[in-house]
Order: C-alpha cells, then sequence, then structure tokens
C-alpha cells in the first residue's frame, strides 16, 4: 500500500470514528415520531453495541464497586475486632477488680472477728506440680513483717505457715504439704489428732494421724484447728472425705478435704501473735469449737 492511499484509509478511520458518535447522539436524541430511516438503521445497528458496552461498563463498576465495599467491610471488621478485645480486656479488668473488693471484703470482716493480731499480705507467685497442683506460695511480706512459723489464713480456713522469709518476701508451707503438721480436733466427737499433707503428687488432700478409734468420725465431720501457740482455735482446716478403721490399729485412717482453695487465693492473713489468754478469774473457756463461721469461696 502506497503512502498516500495509507494516509487517506487512516484519515478516513479517523472521521469514522469522530463522527459516528455524533451520528449515534443525534439519532438518539431524536424524537421517535421524527426518525427518518437512516436514522432507525444506525439505531437497530448500534443498539447491540451499546448494550454491550453498557454491560461491560457496569460489569467493571460493579466489581469496582464490590472491592471497595469489601475494603470498608474489613477496615470496619478490623474496627469491631479490636473495640471488641478492648472491651473484653476491660471486662476481664472490672471481674478481678471486683473479685479484689470481694476478697479485701472477707479478709476485712476476718481481721475484725479473728482475736489475734494479723497483717494483711498478696500472694505475688505459686509454684505447681506437673499434676498442676499448687505446693507453695509466695507472699509480698518479708524480713521485719512475719516470722517463721506464723500462721496463714484466709475467710475459708488455714492455708499453712510461714516456711521461709527471704527479703521482702515469704514462702508458706501449705497445709497439704506432707512436711506439715497442724494439731486440730473434731468439733463433733471432740477427738483430736494432727493433719499432715498427703504424700501425692496429684491430689491436694490431707491425714489425720493419732485420731483414736473410740470416738470415730465420719465422712462430712468438720476439722478445726485445737488453738495450741499462735494458731488460734476453731479455724477450719479441712471436712472429712474418708474414713477407714482397721481392727489391728489403734486409729482412724481419716483423710480430709481442705478448706482452703489454694489455686484461688490471692490475699490471705498472717497472725502475727496468738490471742490473749483467757481471763483466770473468768468463767472456764469453752471447748475448742469454731468460734465463727468461715463460708467457703
Amino acid at each position: 500500500m502506497t503512502p498516500l492511499r495509507r494516509r487517506i484509509l487512516d484519515y478516513g478511520m479517523a472521521a469514522v470514528l469522530l463522527g459516528l458518535p455524533v451520528v449515534l447522539l443525534q439519532a438518539g436524541l431524536k424524537d421517535p415520531g421524527r426518525l427518518s430511516g437512516f436514522d432507525q438503521a444506525v439505531l437497530r445497528i448500534s443498539s447491540p453495541l451499546q448494550a454491550a458496552v453498557s454491560w461491560v461498563v457496569e460489569g467493571v463498576a460493579g466489581v469496582w464497586t464490590g472491592y471497595i465495599g469489601l475494603v470498608d467491610v474489613e477496615e470496619e471488621n478490623g474496627e469491631l475486632r479490636a473495640d471488641n478485645e478492648r472491651l473484653r480486656r476491660d471486662l476481664g479488668a472490672a471481674r478481678r477488680a471486683a473479685a479484689d473488693s470481694r476478697t479485701l471484703e472477707r479478709l476485712i470482716g476476718l481481721r475484725r472477728e479473728t482475736d489475734a493480731e494479723t497483717i494483711g499480705a498478696r500472694v505475688v507467685s505459686s509454684s505447681i506440680n506437673p499434676s498442676f497442683r499448687v505446693v507453695r506460695l509466695r507472699l509480698d511480706r518479708g524480713d521485719g513483717e512475719v516470722q517463721v512459723g506464723m500462721p496463714v489464713i484466709d475467710d475459708a480456713g488455714l492455708v499453712g505457715r510461714i516456711h521461709r522469709v527471704f527479703g521482702q518476701y515469704s514462702d508458706v508451707l501449705l497445709v497439704t504439704d506432707p512436711d506439715s503438721s497442724i494439731d486440730v480436733v473434731v468439733p463433733r466427737t471432740g477427738g483430736r489428732g494432727w493433719v499432715t499433707g498427703l504424700a501425692r503428687d496429684d491430689v491436694s488432700r490431707c491425714k489425720v494421724e493419732f485420731l483414736e478409734r473410740g470416738k470415730p468420725v465420719v465422712v462430712g465431720d468438720q476439722v478445726v484447728t485445737f488453738g495450741l501457740g499462735a494458731l488460734p482455735a476453731g479455724i477450719p482446716v479441712g471436712m472429712v472425705s474418708a474414713v477407714r478403721a482397721v481392727d489391728y490399729q489403734m486409729y482412724q485412717e481419716v483423710e480430709i478435704e481442705p478448706a482452703v482453695r489454694f489455686g484461688s487465693l490471692r490475699r490471705v492473713l498472717v497472725v502475727l501473735s496468738p490471742p490473749p489468754p483467757a481471763d483466770p478469774d473468768g468463767a472456764a473457756p469453752a471447748p475448742a469449737v469454731p468460734a465463727r463461721h468461715m463460708g467457703s469461696y
């Protein structure tokens, strides 16, 4: 093709492309009653093309709108997830604050009811064995505040005794520890014995040793402190959960469930000094029975 013909063809194509929209626009704007045969032919030919173009444009617009909508939805979901996480944290903090408040209220009441001098302490950490059982607690009271051997209690009952003091902290030997030994009494029968922890890693229970068979206990009997030394009398230690009486033994084999849930402890009281002695000129002291009711959690 010669350059002249090519130039004529290019100009012709440009004229058609520029004139076609004008012709289509002119035919589309005319009153339908005044359309000529040429206009009708133009509209008939251009209608499928317009429909195809409109479908493509609408499809692209729909995809774009959907994409923008998805982006907005994802951003909104992200904001909602962040708000949900923040609300969960706030709710958790509110629940912990409420639990701490209830614990403080119970300890204040316990401190008022306890004749002995006490000091409050916060549980800062706990040691757990491979069976996920709490075996040791650490308190935020140390040198100059507490001493080894001081009893540790909460409103549910006896927790244990101060085992080690170092710096600003101290460790508690729990009543469930095999090295622990507490002088106790069963109020219903008056039988006395010693409570020590079972040498088992999988249970948080204690046993009562040297409990005479002549004063038999039953499952459900309460076991409380007898009240020797700095330990006030009548503090719940646990509830009898199993009893075995062997014919050839002098003592009953008794297991008890501790009154305290050690995994839930957050604050406790440390008994600093024993209660004052009874008035020698007063009435005879009552037998060792619970002086107050300490409810569980």
